[in-house]
This record gives structure tokens, sequence and C-alpha cells, in this order.
């Protein structure tokens, strides 16, 4: 059974930082996409930053480049999201999946599995 399990979201000022982390289990993610998208109060979910597994590519969405990193650890099978420079706006709830595409992918429906979220609150 296939497990995403985020953590790390909390309340932070604004210009703090934070680093959230997504768990997978449950198969081999070497093939697999990984993404972090968030959703606030009453908007759509939006994709902010990827990464293919394999070859650890990254991309992000225009407007966070520069201040969110992605990374993963092949040994703990853990994927992380770095939030520098943390702003009002980035409040949501982030959320961690994985796509069997492999390639690049940014729409929520590409992806075949979802972690449960982490709450992301920054103060101003």
């Amino acid at each position: 059974q296939v497990q995403l399990v985020e953590s790390g979201g909390g309340l932070v000022q604004a210009g703090g930082s934070l680093r959230l982390s997504c768990a997978a289990s449950g198969r081999t993610f070497s093939s697999y996409a990984m993404g972090w998208f968030r959703q606030a109060p009453g908007k759509e979910r939006e994709f902010v930053a990827g990464i293919r597994w394999s070859s650890g590519m990254t991309y992000y969405e225009d407007s966070v480049k520069g201040r969110f990193t992605i990374s993963r650890d092949n040994a703990k099978n853990t994927v992380y999201l770095q939030i520098d420079t943390l702003k009002p706006e980035d409040t949501a709830v982030y959320y961690c999946a994985a796509a069997q595409l492999g390639r690049p992918v940014t729409i929520p429906g590409q992806y075949d599995y979802w972690g449960q979220g982490t709450q992301v609150t920054v103060s101003s």
C-alpha cells in the first residue's frame, strides 16, 4: 500500500523558513516523478515544485523560483520542500504527490498518489 506522509508544517512569521518532508513507502519510487502542491482556502490546488526521482531533475512554478527548493533523499525515501523568505500568501495546505509517468508533470490529475497534507500558516 502506497503511503505519502507529509510533515514539517506550522505557524511561522513572514521572512522565516520551513522544510517540509514527504516520507514515501509501499513501493519503489525510482521511476516516479514527485511533486509538491498547495491549496489555499477557496482556491484550486496548484503545483509548486517537482522532481524526477531517478535523475533528481527539478522544476518549479515560476512564482516560487528562488524561494522554494525541492530535493530527495534516496536512502530515506523522502522528498523535501525547503521554503525560504515565507510570505503570508504562502499560507496553504501543502500536499506531496507521486506520478507514475516519471516525466515532469504539473497537473494534479496526472498524479496517482497523494499525502494528507500539512498546514503552513505565515503571519505578517
